[in-house]
């Protein structure tokens, strides 16, 4: 039985559980592949994650493959290089690797997500407001790519006004600490445009708890998000599928082995999730459909 190591970034982030389950989904449907999973316990660590992908090498039972979407852009990279040394293919997923060839990536294109996301927030306002912008971890990846696209989205529209910048970590209690403090500092902004959804309800909490309203958007549509658009607490989310990325990642890594050939990359598309079409998204995350590869090319032909 082929045998994978799945490893994600922290088990706050829903999106992530949602990613975890993907891979097994993926390793049911494809039959014969058992999954690994392994999390560091305080999120986004990297020097836990380091120390579990050399437990996963040391294992007696060597991993097939490795399902890697890495806590940080080059903290990791000596551990990465391990695993090529190794001689054991890896899919990367969420966010690119530089440290060693990869036999295939998934992910979405987290600039364009954002400012998808910032210009429809920005449309709604009618292009006139103070948005205070909620980011993730000053070096996450996928922050700094969301925080460009909102960058990119607000140059063509002058009369939005960045109220003030600050970082939820991608967790909802900070996120909500650290905008009640904001609040209670500042006038409320007319929107606030956050950089993923478990965060934005944590803004939501924090507008909540001071008798405050303003639009919110997120990037994730994790279910909590959903249930909020469907009752009108929050505006929108850009759905930055985790779960379909590590479907098709983990899919390209059995595929692999086999000796089939893959798409070195797959970059999936941009899709809003508003209240006229969130029912679509409203769904535990078990039932939410997946595309599989074959599905995937022929939608490309």
């Amino acid at each position: 039985m082929m045998r994978l190591a799945v490893f994600t970034k922290n088990l706050t982030n829903p999106a992530y559980g949602a990613a975890r389950l993907g891979a097994e989904r993926a390793a049911r449907a494809l039959g014969g592949a058992e999954v690994l999973h392994f999390v560091p316990q305080t999120p986004d660590d990297p020097d836990q994650q380091i120390a579990l992908i050399d437990d996963a090498l040391a294992l007696d039972q060597r991993p097939d493959a490795f399902v890697l979407s890495p806590v940080h852009a080059t903290k990791v990279d000596p551990a990465i290089r391990r695993i090529a040394a190794a001689g054991i293919p890896m899919i990367g997923f969420v966010n690119p690797i530089d440290a060693a060839p990869m036999a295939g990536y998934v992910s979405s294109d987290d600039a364009a997500l954002a400012r998808a996301i910032a210009t429809y927030l920005f449309d709604h306002l009618g292009g006139q407001g103070r948005v205070l912008v909620v980011t993730g971890p000053e070096q996450s990846y996928t922050s700094l790519e969301r925080l460009r696209g909102f960058r990119a989205a607000s140059e063509n529209y002058p009369g939005i006004r960045w109220a003030d910048q600050i970082a939820g970590d991608y967790a909802r209690d900070v996120a909500r600490e650290r905008t009640t403090r904001w609040l209670a500092a500042h006038e409320t902004p007319d929107a606030c445009l956050v950089a993923n959804d478990i965060m934005a309800i944590g803004v939501l909490d924090a507008l909540a708890g001071a008798g405050q309203r303003a639009a919110v958007v997120g990037v994730n549509a994790i279910p909590q998000a959903i249930e909020a658009i469907g009752a009108g607490r929050m505006l929108a989310t850009a759905d930055f599928n985790a779960m379909q990325m590590a479907y098709l990642a983990t899919e390209c890594a059995v595929r692999h082995l086999r000796g089939e050939a893959i798409p070195p990359r797959i970059e999936l598309p941009v899709q809003i999730v508003d209240r006229h079409n969130h029912r679509h998204w409203d769904l535990p995350y078990e039932q939410r459909p997946v595309i599989t590869l074959d599905e995937l090319r022929r939608q490309q032909t």
